[in-house]
């Protein structure tokens, strides 16, 4: 004796397998979730997309969750920001003068470090025979000590012309700082005219350079910095020979 299947329970069984599969995605997608934000969280630094893929499941789409946390704080008290390109938990913009009394107090840059460090943003990589051209006056070391020590500016090769001078460019820090995603982020012409910091009677031929965008790239012009060069810049300790 036999009977026949009832189609109605089938398609009963598939929709509740179906449920089970988009159950079970959810909740992966969830913890998946919270394991980015722990790990943004709990860094000092801002993390790229290729550190999180590190240390998540293969199968987890990184991009994915970044944008929906960036989504789901987007209306916090800190947001979730791309710096360079890395992303770091920070406060929201509106908010930023409640940390005041918290915020260390960096000390004031000289106009000079101000016109060196606008020169390195908008002509990276730049050395400092160029520096000196644009601005049209010697740049002391101190200038650049300075700046250096703010974490705004790094070394970042040796350009393929007679001498091999160093070369110069902006920081992730940097980038953070100003709030800013990306140097080609900076503003252009007509903002800086719009702000008033440029003059309405500009030469008509004036233009503003649109930076190199990768700030760890070399340009064709550059070579890499050997260890010997970072010695020379001391930021290598130099290595003692054992006899």
């Amino acid at each position: 004796m036999w009977s026949m299947a009832d189609p109605a329970n089938d398609d009963v069984k598939i929709d509740r397998q179906e449920a089970k599969d988009n159950w079970n995605t959810a909740v992966k997608t969830s913890d998946a979730l919270r394991m980015v934000e722990a790990i943004l969280f709990a860094s000092a630094q801002p993390v790229t997309e290729k550190a999180l893929k590190e240390r998540l499941p293969s199968d987890v789409d990184v991009a994915m969750l970044l944008g929906e946390l960036q989504e789901i704080y987007s209306n916090r008290g800190i947001n979730l920001r791309q710096v360079g390109g890395a992303w770091a938990f920070r406060t929201a913009a509106d908010l930023a003068f409640l940390m005041n009394r918290e915020a260390v107090q960096l000390k004031k840059l000289s106009r000079a470090a101000l016109e060196v460090l606008a020169i390195i943003a908008y002509h990276q990589p730049v050395t400092r025979a160029e520096l000196e051209d644009i601005r049209g006056v010697e740049t002391s070391k101190g200038t650049l000590d300075v700046l250096m020590e703010t974490g705004w500016i790094k070394f970042r090769g040796r350009r393929r012309t007679p001498g091999r001078p160093i070369t110069y460019g902006t920081t992730a820090s940097f980038l953070d700082h100003f709030g800013l995603q990306e140097v080609r982020d900076l503003p252009g012409i007509d903002e800086l005219r719009g702000a008033g910091l440029l003059s309405a009677r500009m030469p008509t031929n004036f233009a503003i350079p649109v930076p190199f965008n990768d700030p760890d790239e070399l340009t064709e012009d550059e070579d890499p910095l050997t260890d010997i060069d970072l010695e020379e810049l001391g930021l290598l300790t130099p290595k003692v020979e054992q006899e």
